[in-house]
């Protein structure tokens, strides 16, 4: 050093010139990579993303949706995407609802399905909210399903899990994509199972991101409200409409109770059970439908199962009484040895249904509370 000033005794050759960026850029690289792989390890759902993607990119090809771009948020959502002709469900497979069907039809399916017709019409288009409510059991659900397939739009079944995330505004963004995702394959129905659990009355001790997720929600459809053209339905379900939050309410004008089945929509709901199954001739459908007043549709479903399986009691005591195992590979020939359901299996199979309702019940109301 001469002067403060300083002088290289040598320059960097061409060569070394090369290694050194080599070497930056690698480190560059690397650092690059480090910092993603952490991200991605301190994220615990990140598989579970990248398969929800897979899983929606595959159910998109299936159900014909092409030349749509996607951002990673919507094809989170699509992985809850249901191809109507996979629905194993149709309106022949619910009795007992005959006045709501025809209505579905005429308010909900007819306006997606004849578009062209009421295309100079404000008030015949399809509404933006329904809402079937009612005791458990009755249907909802199976509406819904029946709904979707009948009017040939995609459903999406909406899993409020979904939604929910570990980072700060991601679920603001989720609830933005199932809108944007809804619009670009529409007619789209949102079907959202149990909606009080997910848009249940506001107060003050909501939890900020629980708010602010409710209100982009209810922003957003309402943005979908005041397009006309605009052919997406949110479907809600729910046995509790009293803890609906009324702007949901609002935005969900077309309400339908469906209620426990009276006498002759039980012994529909029983002769649509039974369509298939081998019955004794003293069995009396109306008797059974008498029988079970307060009884839901699954109720009638579980009172049809466990008739059937006493006779499958009786066949495994008459097994074992000859002692002999009864190989049978033909299910056709296994299911010819049981005998026909009988009126007596239908009354003891009542008895233990009221017999386990009750006794749930006594031990329900004996926990203590604190």
């Amino acid at each position: 050093m001469a002067g403060g000033k300083v002088h290289f005794t040598s320059q960097l050759t061409r060569n070394e010139i090369i290694g050194l960026v080599f070497r930056l850029t690698l480190f560059g690289a690397l650092t690059y990579f480090g910092v993603k792989w952490m991200v991605n390890a301190i994220d615990p759902t990140r598989k579970q993303k990248v398969e929800a993607q897979k899983r929606a990119e595959r159910i998109l090809s299936r159900i014909g949706v092409s030349n749509i771009k996607l951002t990673e948020y919507e094809l989170s959502i699509a992985a809850q995407l249901v191809d109507p002709e996979s629905i194993g469900i149709s309106w022949s497979d619910i009795a007992g609802l005959d006045d709501i069907i025809q209505e579905i039809r005429e308010t909900v399916i007819l306006p997606i399905q004849k578009r062209e017709l009421f295309q100079g019409s404000s008030l015949i288009q399809p509404p933006k909210g329904v809402l079937l409510h009612g005791p458990p059991g009755c249907g909802k659900t199976m509406i819904a399903k029946a709904t979707a397939k009948e009017a040939g739009a995609r459903f999406i079944n909406l899993e409020v899990s979904s939604l929910t995330d570990k980072w700060y505004g991601e679920s603001q963004k989720l609830a933005a994509a199932v809108f944007s995702l809804a619009v670009k394959i529409q007619p789209c129905i949102i079907f959202v199972d149990e909606i009080d659990s997910f848009l249940r009355s506001r107060d003050t001790h909501d939890h900020e991101a629980t708010a602010m997720m409710k209100a982009q929600f209810m922003s957003l459809w309402d943005g979908l409200i005041t397009d006309p053209k605009c052919q997406v339905i949110i479907m809600g379900a729910t046995n509790r409409p009293q803890d609906v939050d009324r702007a949901i309410l609002r935005r969900m004008p077309a309400m339908f109770n469906v209620g426990l089945p009276n006498l002759p929509q039980r012994e529909g709901i029983l002769n649509l059970i039974l369509v298939n199954e081998m019955v004794c001739e003293d069995v009396s459908v109306s008797d059974v439908a008498k029988m079970t007043g307060g009884f839901s549709g699954s109720d009638l479903r579980e009172l049809c199962r466990i008739a059937a399986l006493y006779r499958v009691r009786d066949y495994l005591k008459e097994e074992a009484k000859q002692k002999e195992v009864r190989e049978c590979k033909d299910e056709e020939n296994y299911y010819d040895a049981l005998r026909p359901i009988s009126m007596e299996d239908f009354i003891c199979a009542l008895e233990k249904m009221k017999y386990s309702k009750v006794h749930s019940l006594s031990a329900i109301q004996s926990i203590p509370v604190d």
